[in-house]
């Protein structure tokens, strides 16, 4: 016979299971119709269950949309994390975040997600709120890379996370840009004027990194 507590644990799991079967839904149908445009019906819809299905697991829309965002931003974070903390030089390192924080192509599902959501955040501060996290884990890495590329003695850089800081808010305007389809901005060109900009920042010539 199965114990009481293995009983708790086996329903704990799924519905565990089943919210993040619903997080996943409220992605794809994000990407689809966007995050204005999304109700709880279409994501009840895709996933075949009621709308007091989600209500039970999510008490709001909004609930569901922000805890979908912030699984979304944790797993991201916690990759770029990884990349930053590899093996290599710090120019190595540094070149790895670049590449990661740069759009696969103009169809990059997470890409196109948070530009939404920048949109949606200017009116909506449980979207904003995440957003703003995001933003700070990501420069918060950056610039620790930057810092460890200083102590190391590869980089000249006295202020690691104001450089940070503009290295994101370029990124940001040249992604927007390459998104969509504005001017002649390629992914190979977005990912050089990244590496200038970085370069110049930590004091090195461009062409140290690699092609």
């Amino acid at each position: 016979m199965h114990s009481e507590e293995g009983t708790r644990s086996s329903r704990a799991d799924q519905a565990d299971q089943r919210r993040a079967e619903l997080l996943e839904a409220a992605r794809r149908v994000v990407l689809e119709r966007g995050l204005a445009s999304t109700r709880v019906a279409d994501i009840a819809k895709a996933t075949n269950v009621s709308g007091g299905l989600i209500h039970y697991h999510f008490a709001t829309k909004d609930d569901l949309i922000t805890e979908m965002l912030r699984s979304t931003s944790d797993a991201e974070v916690q990759r770029l994390k990884e990349i930053a903390a590899g093996p290599g030089t710090a120019v190595e390192r540094l070149d790895r975040v670049l590449r990661f924080y740069i759009p696969a192509s103009r169809s990059d599902q997470s890409w196109i997600l948070w530009l939404d959501a920048w949109a949606v955040g200017v009116r909506e501060e449980h979207v904003r709120t995440i957003l703003l996290e995001l933003e700070g884990a990501w420069i918060d890495i950056l610039g620790q890379v930057i810092a460890d590329g200083v102590a190391a003695g590869e980089f000249v850089c006295d202020d690691p996370q104001g450089s940070a800081e503009r290295i994101d808010g370029m990124l940001d305007g040249l992604v927007v840009r390459y998104t969509l389809h504005a001017g002649n901005m390629s992914r190979g060109r977005l990912l050089h004027h990244a590496r200038v900009a970085a370069a110049r920042e930590v004091g090195l010539d461009p062409e140290v990194f690699s092609s």
